[in-house]
């Protein structure tokens, strides 16, 4: 029977009958019985387990053995089942005994396939659900199957401490942005950033970011959580650009953020910079430590006094409104106060367009100095050598002017530069074991130190290369 027309009524045809005839049997030879029908195949191909689902055997069968004439025979299913009982073959002559049949070919298997495919996919959608949840709940060989579907994920993320995103959260609710506004009839003023020194309420910044209302204006910080206080200012220090805020209603539970040390800073140091770049409150950006040591003169662009620092230069992102906030390191805490960037134009200062990966942050061991000076005292210290150096020659050292500021001496009579035997003329190639290639680069050198700290300094005098031991003198407030 061709299983092209499996599952069809197939008409009796005298002239192809469906068996060839076989010798007659002797009469006194009873008929033998006919063998009986096999029961319907049930189980996986395993041969274990409980019974299956007849829908779900008949997909799982078109997809496995090829059918021969025994396994077609299994395949007898009880009226009103699937698929219906083959057809009734026509008996041609006498009952006959039964012949042996013979070793079975492979038959081709095209519509019943197809049949049972399609009758498989019509169920799928229906049934797929309930076979899933009972081939996952059988345990024929001791293996369960589990599926975990995304409702099962925790609740919440856990990040490892040291990321970025770990060192972030623990900080700023430490970062705060600054609002200054002058006393003037105009109001004028800008955004900063600022930092939790301590848990009393005092917020270190830049000079450059509240300058502008020192003198009768306001102030304000407000925190990630959106709560804002009014501020005043306790100290600042031009030559720095450091200031020192306090909070006038300081709340409780402030987190001042933890202090590192930028001497044992490297070059190569991840960094990560937190501010409000142009008002933008928040906002995080990572980079690592370019250089260190590095002189920078930088001004906020008003006209006044220029501040010197021996900078960390970072590649991480900053831009007008970091000013005055941390720059950390892998562990979150300040190495450094964000408080100029590079410009295309060549210069150093706060209103250029943006970032153009050359960041520079004032070290936070002198920070940390001159906040300490700052709310101790009100006033900045400064250490000095007492000589007047050219600020505008840079590529041969710093060299003693001639005279000084006035007309007076160019080293301060009974100073630490005379006391250590220098003389107006006298080129200072290298400080405290660094190289210096101008005024600039001087002062931003002689400003990592304090007052009564001894420095050694290589000069140059007509052409002849030496050196001195001078201690540092201090000079009270700016002038």
């Amino acid at each position: 029977m061709s299983t092209e027309n499996e599952g069809k009524a197939v008409p009796g045809d005298p002239a192809a009958p469906s068996a060839p005839p076989t010798p007659p049997v002797p009469p006194s030879a009873p008929p033998a019985p006919a063998p009986a029908p096999e029961a319907a195949a049930t189980h996986p191909a395993d041969g274990a387990g409980p019974q299956e689902p007849p829908t779900a055997h008949a997909a799982h069968a078109a997809h496995t053995a090829p059918e021969t004439p025994t396994t077609h025979a299994a395949h007898a299913a009880p009226a009103g089942g699937w698929p219906p009982p083959p057809p009734a073959v026509p008996s041609w002559g006498a009952p006959h005994a039964p012949v042996p049949p013979g070793p079975a070919a492979p038959r081709k298997r095209t519509g019943g396939l197809v049949a049972a495919v399609l009758a498989a996919a019509l169920v799928a959608g229906g049934v797929g659900g309930g076979i899933g949840y009972w081939a996952a709940e059988r345990d024929d060989d001791g293996i369960s199957s589990t599926t975990v579907s995304s409702g099962d994920t925790p609740a919440s993320f856990k990040r490892d401490p040291g990321t970025v995103a770990a060192v972030a959260a623990k900080a700023l609710p430490g970062v705060g942005t600054i609002q200054a506004k002058s006393g003037g009839s105009q109001g004028e003023g800008g955004t900063g950033t600022g930092f939790v020194y301590d848990q009393e309420g005092h917020i270190v910044t830049n000079n450059h970011v509240v300058a502008s209302a020192a003198d009768g204006g306001t102030l304000s910080v407000t925190f990630s959580d959106g709560k804002s206080y009014d501020a005043e200012v306790v100290g600042r220090a031009e030559g720095y650009d450091v200031a020192v805020l306090k909070l006038k209603n300081a709340p409780k539970g402030l987190q001042p953020l933890p202090l590192g040390d930028s001497d044992k800073v490297a070059v190569g140091d991840s960094t990560i910079a937190i501010g409000a770049p142009f008002g933008l409150s928040n906002t995080v950006t990572t980079g690592i430590i370019s250089a260190k040591n590095r002189p920078v003169a930088s001004g906020d662009g008003s006209g006044g006094s220029n501040s010197y620092m021996s900078a960390l230069q970072t590649d991480a992102s900053i831009n007008p409104g970091n000013s005055g906030g941390p720059l950390l390191d892998a562990s979150g805490a300040v190495i450094g106060i964000n408080s100029a960037i590079q410009s295309t134009s060549g210069g150093f200062g706060q209103s250029q367009a943006g970032s153009i990966g050359l960041g520079f942050a004032i070290p936070v061991n002198q920070a940390k100095n001159v906040a300490q000076q700052l709310i101790k005292t009100g006033k900045p210290v400064y250490p000095v050598i007492g000589a007047t150096v050219n600020m505008n020659e840079e590529g041969e050292g710093a060299e003693i002017a001639a005279k000084g500021t006035g007309g007076t001496s160019s080293v301060t009579p009974d100073g630490p530069a005379a006391k250590a035997g220098l003389k107006p003329g006298d080129v200072i190639t290298g400080f405290g074991g660094h190289q210096i290639d101008s005024g600039p680069t001087l002062i931003s050198e002689i400003w990592t130190h304090k007052p009564g700290d001894s420095v050694e300094i290589t000069y140059e005098r007509d052409g002849k290369s030496a050196k001195t031991t001078v201690v540092l003198g201090e000079r009270t407030g700016d002038s």
